[in-house]
C-alpha cells in the first residue's frame, strides 16, 4: 500500500462537473455500485484538513471496501490515505495532528479473526503500522488528550472462538450454546451467552492493552476528560439485571487498572449518545430519552450535569432538561472552545440541521447553524467555532461540506460526477389528513418529465423505525422507482420521528392501528389531486414499513401489489424469537396477561383471508430483529389462500442486507413486482 496516492487539484475537481453540461439520462440499477459512501468527517486539529472515509463497491468482490481520505478545509487538495483491500474505518487525529489513527482489520486470515485493530498513519507519509493486537479486535477508538494513549472499546473473548482450548471441551467441534439470560439474543451479534463489551485502554508506548471496567453489563461510548485522567462512558451496570432494562447511565472511571466506576446519573429515563466534557472539566453533557415504557419512542433532549458531584449528592436522578420547550430530537453533543455554546443535531420535520445553545442558560433558545430542505450529519467542531459536516439532499449523496457560521462550502465531490449524468426525480413536500383529522408531513417524488393532469402509477414506500422519518436526502431506492415511471409516496405516519414526541408515541401498545389510517389518508390525497392513478397502487416497506405493509392490506384492498421486507402479521408468535423482549414485557405485557392487545395487534395475520393483494415477502436468513419467520408466515397463509405471493431469503444475511448483489436483487425484484401488476407493459428482468 502506498500512502497519499491521489492528489486532486481544485481545477481537477471542478472538471469533474463538466458533465452536467451535456444530455442526462435516467438513473439504472448499475448506478447503485457507481455511488460512493461519503463519511464520517474529522477535523484535524489545526483545522487545516479534514479527514473522512470513502465507501465504495468492487462488484467483482461482491462486497464494499472503505478507505480513508483526506481534504484540505479550503478545498484546493484531496488526498487518498489508505487504498488496501481491507477496509479501514475510524479515522482518528492525534492531538498533535502528527498521525492518524484507524480501525482494519489487515494480514493473514489467522490475524483477521482477531478482528479490527488500531493502525497509524504518519501525516508526513510513509506506511501505516498496525500497532494493536487485541482478540476480538477494538472499536470506537477515542485518542487521549496527551496523545499517548487510545481508549476503545473491547469485546469479551469468547473460549468457543477456539473450541479445542476450552476448558472441559477439547474437540474442534463448537460446543452446545447455553443460554440463561434474559435478554439473549441480537441482531448480527447472534446467541448473546455471557459476553460484554468493555472499556479499555492502549498505551501507544508499551504496545499493551489494558481493560479498565468488567462485570456482566455492556459498556460503550468512552470520552476523555481534558486532563486524560478520566473517562467518561454509558452502561446499565448498577441495575440489579442490565437485561430487563435499556436504561443506560453515565459512568465515570479513572483510566487504569483497577480503577472503580463512580456513576454520574441515575435517571429514570435512559442517557445515549457520547458524553461530552466541558473544556474545564467539570460537566458532562449528554443526551436523555425515555424509560423503558417509551424507549422505542423516546425523543432525546440535552441535559448537563456535575462531572464530579460531592458524594453527598449522588448520582443526578432528575438533571435540567436544556430548552425543555424544544419538542425535537437532538443528538452529537459538542461543547465550543471557550465552553460557552453547545452545539448538536437538531432533528426537525423531513429535515436535519446543526444548532446551537448557550450553555450557561438551561432555558435558551436553540439557534440553527443551517438551513434548507437537507439532512446535516455526522458533524466535528474545529477550535474556531466552525464544523466538518456530511450534508446531502434529495437530489445530492452525502458529501464533506465546511459549515462556517451558516455558510455551507463544499469540500468533497466524490459523486458529482455520476450526478452530472443523471435526469433525477423531483422530491416536494408532501400533506395530508387522515379521516381523524390528523396532520400528516411526508415526500411525493415525481418522475422526471413528470406531466401535471397525468395519472401515475403510485408506490407507497414506507420507512422502518417506527421511530425514523423520511426526509430530503438522497434515497436511491425512491429515485429507482421513480426513474421507472412511479410516483412514489414517502409518508412520516404516526409514530415517526420530527413531529414532537406526542406525535412518536401516539402508536403506544397499538401498532398497526394509527399509522394504517395515515398511510391510507396520504394514499386517498395524492388520488384526490389527480397524481395517483387508483386503479395501479402499490405499496411496500422493509422492517417497520414491512410490519406496516402487511397490516394495510389486510385493512384496505386497494392496492395491486405490495412488498413486505422483514415484516411481520403475527406478533405473539415472535416473543422470545426476535431481540425485543424488554420493549414486548414494558410496553405490551406478556402475552399470557394481555392476549386482547397482542390479538389486535397481530390483525395481518389474522385477518389474512381478507388479502386480495399480490404480496412479495423477503428477508435475511439470519435476522434476530425481525425474524424470517414473521415473512414466512404471511408467506404460507397468502399461499394458502390462493392469493399471488412469493417469498425471497437471503442466505446469511442479517436485518439490513449487506452485500451488493442482494442490495441489487432486492430492487430488481421490487420492479419486477410492481410492473407486473401495475405496469404489466413494462419490461422487467431480474439480473
Amino acid at each position: 500500500m502506498k500512502p497519499f496516492i491521489h492528489l486532486v487539484s481544485a481545477i481537477a475537481l471542478a472538471s469533474v462537473v463538466s458533465g452536467s453540461a451535456q444530455t442526462r439520462r435516467a438513473l439504472v440499477l448499475d448506478d447503485h455500485s457507481k455511488i460512493l459512501g461519503v463519511g464520517d468527517p474529522q477535523r484535524s486539529p489545526d483545522g487545516v484538513w479534514v479527514a473522512y472515509t470513502v465507501s465504495a463497491v468492487d462488484a467483482e468482490k461482491d462486497r464494499r471496501n472503505t478507505d480513508v481520505w483526506m481534504v484540505k478545509w479550503d478545498g484546493t487538495e484531496q488526498l487518498q490515505l489508505t487504498s488496501s483491500p481491507d477496509g479501514e474505518s475510524s479515522p482518528r487525529w492525534s492531538p498533535d495532528g502528527k498521525y492518524l489513527a484507524f480501525v482494519a482489520s489487515r494480514g493473514t486470515e489467522e490475524e483477521k479473526k482477531k478482528g479490527g485493530q488500531i493502525w497509524l498513519l504518519n501525516r508526513s507519509g510513509g506506511e501505516a503500522q498496525k500497532v494493536s493486537d487485541v482478540k476480538g479486535g477494538v472499536s470506537d477508538i477515542q485518542w487521549s488528550p496527551d496523545g499517548t494513549r487510545i481508549a476503545f472499546v473491547a469485546d469479551d473473548e469468547d473460549p468457543d472462538d477456539e473450541p479445542e482450548k476450552k476448558e472441559g471441551w477439547k474437540r474442534k467441534t463448537a460446543p452446545p450454546i447455553v443460554i440463561d439470560r434474559y435478554h439473549f439474543k441480537a441482531d448480527r451479534e447472534g446467541y448473546l451467552k455471557h459476553l460484554y463489551s468493555h472499556i479499555a485502554v492502549f498505551d501507544l508506548a508499551t504496545k499493551t492493552a489494558t481493560v479498565i471496567t468488567s462485570g456482566k453489563t455492556d459498556d460503550r461510548s468512552p470520552s476523555w476528560s481534558p486532563d486524560g485522567k478520566h473517562l467518561a462512558f454509558l452502561s446499565k451496570r448498577g441495575h440489579a439485571d442490565p437485561d430487563r432494562t435499556s436504561n443506560e447511565d453515565m459512568w465515570v472511571v479513572e483510566a487504569r487498572d483497577g480503577a472503580e466506576p463512580r456513576q454520574i446519573t441515575r435517571t429514570a429515563e435512559g442517557e445515549a449518545g457520547r458524553p461530552a466534557w466541558s473544556p474545564d472539566g467539570g460537566r458532562l453533557a449528554a443526551v436523555i430519552g425515555d424509560t423503558d415504557r417509551f424507549a422505542q419512542y423516546s425523543m432525546s433532549k440535552l441535559i448537563v450535569v456535575p462531572s464530579n458531584p460531592p458524594a453527598s449528592a449522588g448520582p443526578a436522578t432528575k438533571p435540567p432538561i436544556y430548552m425543555p420547550s424544544l419538542d425535537r430530537a437532538v443528538s452529537n453533543i459538542a461543547w465550543s472552545a471557550d465552553g460557552q455554546h453547545l452545539s448538536f443535531l437538531l432533528q426537525d420535520d423531513r429535515t436535519n440541521h446543526l444548532a446551537t445553545v448557550n450553555a450557561e442558560n438551561p432555558n435558551g433558545t436553540p439557534q440553527r447553524r443551517s438551513t434548507g430542505r437537507r439532512v446535516i450529519s455526522s458533524p466535528s467542531p474545529g477550535r474556531d467555532g466552525n464544523f466538518a459536516v456530511l450534508a446531502a439532499e434529495a437530489t445530492h449523496m452525502n458529501e464533506v461540506y465546511a459549515l462556517e457560521g451558516s455558510n455551507l462550502r463544499q469540500l468533497t465531490k466524490h459523486n458529482d460526477k455520476l450526478l452530472g449524468e443523471l435526469q433525477l426525480a423531483a422530491t416536494e413536500d408532501f400533506q395530508s389528513k387522515s379521516k381523524d383529522g390528523a396532520e400528516v408531513h411526508g415526500l411525493i417524488v415525481k418522475p422526471a418529465g413528470y406531466k401535471a393532469g397525468t395519472k401515475y402509477p403510485t408506490l407507497l414506500i414506507v420507512h422502518g423505525g417506527p421511530n425514523g422519518q423520511d426526509q430530503h436526502t438522497f434515497s436511491f431506492d425512491r429515485e429507482f422507482l421513480a426513474a421507472n415511471g412511479y410516483v412514489v409516496l414517502a409518508i412520516n405516519y404516526r409514530g415517526s420521528a420530527g413531529r414532537g414526541t406526542a406525535f412518536q408515541k401516539a402508536i403506544l401498545a397499538d401498532w398497526g392501528n394509527l399509522e394504517v389510517v395515515d398511510l391510507l389518508g396520504a394514499v386517498d390525497e395524492a388520488v384526490r389531486q389527480g397524481i395517483a392513478d387508483p386503479n395501479r397502487l402499490g405499496i411496500g416497506g422493509w422492517s417497520y414499513g414491512g410490519i406496516s405493509t402487511d397490516a394495510a392490506i389486510a385493512t384496505d384492498t386497494r392496492f395491486k401489489a405490495a412488498v413486505s421486507g422483514a415484516g411481520v402479521g403475527l406478533y405473539m408468535s415472535l416473543y422470545g424469537v426476535d431481540q425485543y423482549i424488554i420493549q414486548y414485557d414494558q410496553e405490551l405485557g406478556q402475552p399470557w396477561k394481555n392476549k386482547e392487545a397482542w390479538t389486535k395487534m397481530s390483525h395481518g395475520f389474522f385477518n389474512a383471508d381478507k388479502i386480495k393483494t399480490p404480496t412479495l415477502f423477503m428477508g435475511g436468513e439470519k435476522d434476530f430483529n425481525v425474524p424470517i419467520a414473521g415473512g414466512e408466515q404471511m408467506y404460507q397463509a397468502l399461499k394458502s389462500l390462493g392469493v399471488d405471493t412469493q417469498l425471497v431469503i437471503y442466505p446469511g444475511q442479517f436485518h439490513g442486507l449487506s452485500i451488493p448483489s442482494y442490495e441489487r436483487d432486492r430492487l430488481q425484484r421490487y420492479l419486477n413486482w410492481f410492473n407486473k401488476y401495475l405496469q404489466p407493459s413494462a419490461t422487467s428482468t431480474l439480473q
